[in-house]
């Protein structure tokens, strides 16, 4: 059916009611993965540990040749699919806590081996004085040539991907939902100039539709990808600090910029400065924490 352990994988990662625990126990069990496809129904159920309900959905997909038609139409349409077992796989994303099993990529997959990426993060209604930040801390960054890595939502994430495209940097999007459903709409535009020039990536197979709960595992990505995160202008309650706090689980440094205490943007990056964040006046406080990795600039 597959000749390798990446087929079979990408083929497991399409099927129904199986979530990250269920292939680690399989890839535990078998970590070729050959014997799964071969197992009578019975004897691969009494493995797992799901319903059913779930168990009937996902042996059904197991042998579907649907799945594998759908897969290969990937190429087709300029989709990489990067497992984790392969070169292409992001370094600094294997070391997070439960890692994707698999990304799906349109635009430059060699980015994904850039060592120096930085998180950009924040608020989807940032002020003008949130946007000045992101205009003056951004250029130096890409001039000393760092990736800009962020989310496509409203706000600060489009408006950090915009400026890197802007000053012919590089950035890279992450995304919830599979490529096929770029969220939200007022950024398509944007998402086809990233997946024509630069790089967007997703842990969900391109058909699928973004969920909400999906949200906060794509902010594990964001900050997995890069060795620091900034955030700019956030609320106490954001998607923006769950990142952060992803980012400081990941081991990764956390930088946010201050703001007024009057503004409610800036709650949440003067509460993570509060909690030990590196504050951030300019792009060189960023730049200064990675000398000792890149002391030639």
């Amino acid at each position: 059916m597959y000749s390798s352990v990446q087929e079979r994988l990408i083929h497991l990662h399409h099927c129904r009611s199986v979530g990250w625990k269920t292939i680690d126990r399989l890839l535990r069990i078998d970590p070729s993965l050959s014997s799964i496809f071969s197992l009578p129904y019975s004897a691969l159920a009494s493995m797992l540990s799901i319903s059913r309900e779930q168990y009937s959905l996902f042996f059904q997909d197991l042998h579907s040749f649907a799945i594998q038609s759908m897969i290969k139409t990937y190429k087709d349409k300029n989709i990489h699919i990067i497992t984790v077992f392969d070169d292409y796989y992001p370094k600094w994303l294997k070391h997070i806590f439960e890692p994707p099993w698999v990304l799906y990529a349109k635009g430059n997959i060699a980015w994904l081996s850039f060592p120096k990426m930085i998180s950009i993060v924040g608020t989807r209604q940032p002020t003008n004085e949130g946007i000045r930040a992101l205009r003056t801390l951004l250029p130096p960054l890409i001039e000393e040539g760092w990736l800009i890595v962020s989310g496509l939502a409203l706000g600060i994430d489009a408006a950090a991907h915009e400026i890197a495209i802007e000053h012919k940097g590089k950035t890279i999007a992450v995304i919830a939902g599979g490529i096929g459903h770029i969220y939200p709409k007022q950024n398509r535009g944007l998402a086809e100039r990233l997946m024509r020039d630069h790089l967007i990536i997703s842990e969900y197979p391109p058909h699928t539709k973004p969920q909400k709960w999906q949200f906060p595992l794509r902010n594990r990505i964001i900050s997995g990808l890069s060795l620091g995160t900034v955030v700019i202008q956030a609320k106490e309650k954001s998607g923006s600090l769950i990142t952060a706090s992803l980012a400081l689980e990941q081991g990764r440094d956390v930088f946010a910029v201050p703001g007024s205490i009057f503004l409610e943007q800036a709650s949440g990056t003067n509460y993570l400065i509060q909690q030990g964040a590196k504050l951030v006046r300019s792009a060189q406080d960023i730049i200064d924490e990675f000398t000792y990795l890149f002391p030639d600039g």
